[in-house]
């Protein structure tokens, strides 16, 4: 559940990240669009089945994605961060610097829900 409606949960932000990681790598090494493991884009309505093998599934879809991102920009010709890069108005440089800020972010968001989760199961 999130914190109040509307709002996004810890596991929509998980599969949410695990897609920004996925376009951004996509981008990076020149993939076309469509091959995410999961249809549709950005935001991913969660839980659909709330048992606990599904958040281990959609856990290692983020860790996938990430090993994935990392493995691209650890491939990445250096010489190129400053170009532009496909299906992006960015610089690879910025492109990657904005995937790692865009964790960062979202991590901040989970650590705040899961406050307000402790501290609504305290009253």
């Amino acid at each position: 559940m999130p914190p109040r409606p509307g709002r996004h949960n810890i596991w929509e932000l998980a599969v949410h990240a695990a897609y920004w990681k996925y376009a951004v790598k996509r981008r990076l090494v020149g993939e076309k669009r469509g091959s995410f493991a999961l249809p549709g884009s950005n935001w991913f309505r969660r839980p659909v089945d709330r048992s606990e093998k599904a958040w281990r599934e959609d856990l290692a879809l983020l860790d996938r994605e990430h090993q994935s991102l990392r493995e691209a920009v650890a491939s990445f010709p250096a010489a190129d961060l400053d170009q532009k890069v496909h299906g992006s108005k960015s610089v690879a440089r910025r492109l990657i610097a904005g995937i790692a800020l865009h964790d960062v972010y979202h991590a901040g968001q989970i650590q705040l829900i899961k406050k307000l989760i402790r501290s609504k199961k305290s009253r």
